[in-house]
């Protein structure tokens, strides 16, 4: 297996409202990246969230009785805590500094996986939340770029996250579209004959942080990748099937 990660250059600030297919049409023929039957292209949370109106100014929210004692409590700006508290279903783990959730999509994040970096605060200060459905996104991102492009490929979107026990920040899939998220070979055999009986590969994690090597967290201007040399292991789930489930959380 050859793998190669493409990066996809000239992709412009993303504004509300703008149809993100066209623009990643648009950057491949600047990038002179043709996509092939099996490429996954992997595109940053952001500018999907950008795209789709998910940019909250600050001064419009109104914090809860809640959010303000929270917010003294983890000694953050209460507004962000009540935005934090709106994308959430549980606090997992806070103290000064930090605050832990899990977002309304399943998984586990820092402040509810809302972000303020790469973000546009020169006329007053915003927060920008994630896809509302990112699972519904990649997919709309797909069917525009397989009708412009004619080839079967795969979409994930993805975000960075930070994980207990573990320096630094990993890119992980929050919506996935015509690409597996996990790979079960429990039931196969290792080199040796031996029966797995755990192994489940998170694929889509895997592709998400794979990409990020070449897309960046700062200001590389890269939000989008193309990885092409995977073997094809579609699925009909969603992004949520790498998520483990509360009843398995042995940490909660």
């Amino acid at each position: 297996m050859n793998v190669q990660i493409l990066p996809l250059r000239g992709v412009p600030i993303i504004r509300g409202g703008e149809d993100l297919g066209s623009v990643l049409i648009k950057a491949l023929q600047y990038s002179e990246v043709s996509l092939r039957d099996h490429d996954v292209v992997v595109i940053a949370q952001k500018i999907v969230s950008k795209a789709e109106n998910r940019m909250v100014a600050l001064d419009s929210v109104t914090p809860s009785a809640r959010a303000l004692q929270l917010a003294i409590d983890v000694d953050k700006d209460p507004r962000l805590v009540e935005l934090i508290l709106r994308e959430s279903i549980g606090i997992v783990r806070q103290k000064k500094g930090v605050l832990i959730t899990r977002h309304r999509l399943g998984f586990v994040a820092a402040n509810s996986g809302i972000d303020q970096s790469n973000v546009d605060h020169s006329d007053r200060e915003h927060a920008l939340l994630l896809p509302l459905a990112p699972d519904r996104s990649a997919q709309e991102i797909r069917a525009t770029l397989i009708d412009s492009t004619n080839t079967d490929i795969g979409v994930i979107i993805s975000d960075s996250v930070n994980r207990p026990w573990r320096l630094g920040s990993v890119g992980i899939a929050i919506g996935v579209s015509h690409t597996a998220v996990l790979d079960d070979r429990r039931g196969n055999a290792d080199l040796f004959g031996r029966k797995l009986k755990i192994t489940v590969s998170n694929r889509a994690d895997s592709i998400a942080t794979a990409a990020l090597l070449v897309m960046g967290e700062t200001d590389e201007c890269i939000p989008v990748a193309v990885v092409r040399g995977l073997s094809s292991l579609d699925s009909p789930d969603g992004a949520h099937r790498g998520n483990r489930p509360i009843e398995e959380d042995l940490f909660q």
